[in-house]
C-alpha cells in the first residue's frame, strides 16, 4: 500500500474520533440555569402551594355552629359552691330560712276536711316539688306519699326571702343566692355552670343572650317527652326546644339591653334517636353558646332551680364578668342555726 492511502486512512480515524469525543463531552454537560429555557405553566399546569392561607375572617354572628363553642376556664373564677341539700335536710345543718315540720292530716289552720301536701306547701308559701323532695330525701319532685309525724321541710312564714340568679357570660356560670331581706344578708347556695346564646359580637353581652337585670315570671311550665306544643309556628315535641322546665324572664328591671320576653331559664335540649325513637339530653349545650338567647341548664339542676324558686321573688342578674355585678344585701358565708 502506497504512503498517500495510510495517510488518508489515518486522517479519517482521527476525525473520527475527534467527533465522537465532542458528543460525549456534550451530553455530560450541565447547562446553566441562564442556559434552560424558562416556560410560564398554564392555569391548569399551576402548581398548588402547601402553604397555608389564612381564610378570610367571618363575623361570628354570621357563622352556624355545628358543634358548640365552649367558654373557656377563666382566670380568678367564679366561686364553686354547693349548699343547696341544706334546704332540704331536716338535720341540723339545714338553713335558717326553712324549718322542719311534722306532717298531721288535722291542722288549726285548715278547717272541716284532713290537710294534704298541697295544704301545707298553699299555707307555708313552698312548692310542692320542693315538699316532695324534702320529704323522700331525694331529687324525687313528684312523689307525695306521707304517713302521720313525717318530717319535712318549709319555708319560714316569719322570713322575708328573695332569691338571686347571677350570670357570667364569660364563664358560662351562673350563681344562685338568697337574700334574707329582715338581715340584709345574701347567701351564695349553688354554682352552675349554664348554656348560653350563640356568639354574636354585635350584642352587648357578645352572645344573643341579653345582659341586665330582670325578674322571673310565673308562667312556668314542665316537659315530657309526648308532650307537644307550638313553638315557631310549628307543632313540637316541647321537650326537645325546653327540655323538663321552662321559667320565663317576666319584666326588665335595671340596665337591660333586651326586652323580657321570649327569654328565660330552660333544660338542655332533648333529641330523639332516629332508629328507637328514645329521647336523650343533649348535655353537650351546657358550656356552651349555642342558644337563641334562653340560659339553659341540665335537667337535673332546672328542676332543683324549679322547685326553689316557684312561690318566692326571684330576679336574674346578667353581666359579662360576675366583678361587675352589683346584688343587694352583704354577701356572708351560710349561716349556722
Amino acid at each position: 500500500m502506497s504512503i498517500p492511502k495510510w495517510v488518508l486512512i489515518g486522517a479519517v480515524i482521527l476525525f473520527s474520533s475527534i467527533g465522537i469525543a465532542a458528543v460525549v463531552k456534550k451530553r455530560g454537560k450541565t447547562p446553566s440555569v441562564a442556559s434552560a429555557p424558562v416556560q410560564s405553566p398554564s392555569a391548569s399546569e399551576t402548581p398548588i402551594l402547601s402553604i397555608p392561607v389564612s381564610p378570610k375572617t367571618t363575623p361570628l354572628s354570621q357563622k352556624k355552629i355545628e358543634t358548640p363553642f365552649v367558654a373557656p376556664l377563666a382566670k380568678d373564677d367564679f366561686p364553686i359552691i354547693d349548699r343547696v341539700f341544706q334546704l332540704f335536710t331536716t338535720g341540723p345543718s339545714k338553713l335558717p330560712i326553712v324549718e322542719t315540720v311534722n306532717y298531721a292530716s288535722t291542722v288549726p289552720w285548715l278547717k272541716g276536711r284532713p290537710a294534704w301536701i298541697a295544704d301545707y306547701a298553699s299555707y307555708y308559701n313552698t312548692s310542692r316539688h320542693f315538699i316532695a323532695r324534702s320529704l323522700n330525701g331525694k331529687p324525687d319532685y313528684f312523689t307525695q306519699k306521707v304517713v302521720e309525724g313525717k318530717k319535712f321541710n318549709v319555708f319560714r312564714k316569719d322570713k322575708k326571702v328573695n332569691f338571686c340568679l347571677l350570670v357570667d357570660v364569660s364563664r358560662c356560670k351562673m350563681g344562685f343566692y338568697y337574700i334574707d331581706l329582715d338581715t340584709n344578708e345574701r347567701v351564695l347556695l349553688k354554682t352552675y355552670r349554664v348554656g348560653l346564646g350563640r356568639l354574636d359580637t354585635s350584642k352587648p353581652s357578645g352572645t344573643l343572650t341579653p345582659l341586665g337585670r330582670y325578674s322571673l315570671g310565673q308562667r312556668v311550665a314542665i316537659y315530657k317527652p309526648g308532650v307537644s306544643g307550638i313553638y315557631q309556628d310549628q307543632k313540637v315535641e316541647m321537650i326537645q326546644v325546653f327540655g323538663t322546665r321552662w321559667i320565663p324572664f317576666d319584666q326588665e328591671l335595671e340596665r337591660t339591653t333586651q326586652p323580657a320576653k321570649g327569654y328565660g331559664l330552660q333544660g338542655a335540649p332533648w333529641s330523639a334517636n332516629p332508629e328507637t325513637g328514645q329521647f336523650s339530653e343533649n348535655r353537650a349545650t351546657i358550656g356552651a353558646y349555642d342558644s337563641d338567647g334562653c340560659i339553659r341548664l341540665n335537667s337535673e339542676d332546672i328542676e332543683e332551680l324549679f322547685a326553689i324558686v316557684l312561690t318566692k321573688p326571684t330576679f336574674i342578674e346578667i353581666v359579662k364578668d360576675f366583678h361587675e355585678a352589683k346584688l343587694p344585701g352583704v354577701e356572708v358565708a351560710a349561716p349556722s342555726r
